[in-house]
């Protein structure tokens, strides 16, 4: 464990434009917890980076420092960029939202799946949380064996009367869609890398690559056991409970191949492999541009105007309501992404978007603000949502800074 007085005394770097200097000293304050090992935020607002923060250390055993180009795995932070390739992908007419994903993708159909549409896989509504029998990691290796594995599960409840958090799952999903409408047949991370982040110049990868040094990934920092049974309040009680049936829903949801737990994410099998719900590796900058490019429809990203009032969209909720059959809370999600459900509320209106990784780290975009919004950490924390480093980072920059709604 990194101890505060561990800390050195420029331990931040960075800067702020004029006006957001309370963003740095909420920055400042986490670093000063001891509640962070390394961290890093950015914000863009109308295009512009205003807010470029990084602090801590990249590896706490070692005491490497966090510096300007440090990238982490951000879990499930790597949903919204999936689903933001997803939505270029819309807005170039490869697919639609509202299309059946086994006209798409014809396999899909078996196990009664055939009239499941994009929307209500993207929405977490398809039943699909979980494969059985486990995946491996040399099955997710090879996109023809993943394909038939995925297309082959039946769906634990009737598609479209639920929704349960497809944790891990979602992304390969995502991804046979890519690779069916795409005419280079290329899944979702490479069609990301060549479309998206390369011609962008966006430090974000799915499927760390070769030419990415080591030295810049920071080292994931994970909670023991004992940590856990201390923070057990942040969990709620009904996904507590449910942890303790391996067999239950709400476990195999979160089962990734080739580990299990977070710190084999640390490892360089799972970090090379594709996993688009939960292994994307990045900067705090590149998430923040990319929500930023999406919330003021920057021509370069590419999304239609007609996509844009989608993702701003309020969410369509399943038939029996919006308790969540993994995550045994209610939920809000549309189209990959989360969103506002009254106890989870972020960015200045309801048209606001993004994905919270499991650990802490956010990235999301407000439209009505213009603003693109990314935080990322190397130390895990235990809340589902508003993990108390980001959120204090969230409510200074949305409530002290720009007057707009408390973030709760």
């Amino acid at each position: 464990m990194v101890r505060q007085q561990d800390l050195p005394a420029d331990a931040l770097g960075g800067f702020v434009d004029e006006g957001y200097g309370k963003v740095a000293d909420a920055f400042r304050r986490n670093l000063a917890s001891g509640r962070e090992v390394g961290a890093a935020l950015a914000v863009y607002r109308d295009d512009r980076l205003v807010v470029d923060l990084w602090g801590g250390y990249r590896d706490g055993r070692t005491q490497a420092p966090w510096q300007q180009d440090s990238i982490v795995n951000v879990f499930s932070t790597t949903k919204g960029i999936a689903a933001l390739a997803v939505a270029a992908a819309v807005s170039r007419g490869l697919l639609s939202y509202d299309g059946l994903v086994a006209d798409y993708w014809p396999a899909f159909a078996q196990g009664s799946k055939g009239s499941i549409t994009v929307r209500q896989l993207l929405a977490h509504q398809a039943g699909l949380p979980a494969v059985s029998p486990r995946l491996k990691l040399r099955e997710i290796r090879d996109p023809d064996v993943m394909s038939a594995r995925i297309a082959a599960q039946v769906p634990s409840w009737t598609p479209g009367m639920h929704q349960g958090y497809h944790a891990v799952t979602l992304g390969w999903y995502e991804s046979e869609l890519i690779r069916h409408v795409d005419p280079a047949g290329r899944t979702l991370a490479r069609f990301f890398a060549e479309e998206i982040a390369e011609p962008l110049g966006i430090d974000f990868h799915i499927g760390l690559p070769d030419s990415v040094s080591r030295e810049r990934v920071a080292h994931l920092h994970c909670w023991s056991r004992y940590e856990l049974l201390l923070h057990m309040d942040a969990i709620p009680a009904r996904l507590v409970a449910s942890s303790l049936n391996p067999r239950a829903l709400s476990v195999r949801a979160f089962q990734a191949p080739g580990g299990s737990g977070f710190g084999d994410f640390n490892s360089e099998r799972i970090r090379t492999a594709e996993m688009p719900s939960v292994n994307g590796i990045g900067s705090a900058r590149a998430v923040a541009e990319l929500y930023g490019r999406a919330a003021c429809g920057d021509s370069e990203l590419g999304l239609s105007q007609a996509v844009r009032d989608a993702l701003e969209a309020p969410p369509a909720a399943p038939l029996h309501g919006t308790r969540d059959k993994v995550l045994r809370i209610d939920t809000a999600f549309s189209l990959g992404f989360n969103k506002n459900n009254g106890e989870f509320v972020f960015g200045s209106t309801d048209r606001a978007y993004g994905t919270v990784g499991a650990g802490g780290s956010f990235g999301f975009a407000d439209p009505s603000t213009g603003i693109g919004f990314g935080y990322v950490m190397n130390r895990m924390g235990f809340h589902i949502w508003n993990d108390p480093r980001e959120h204090a980072l969230r409510q200074t920059l949305f409530h002290d800074v720009l007057g707009a709604r408390p973030q709760q």
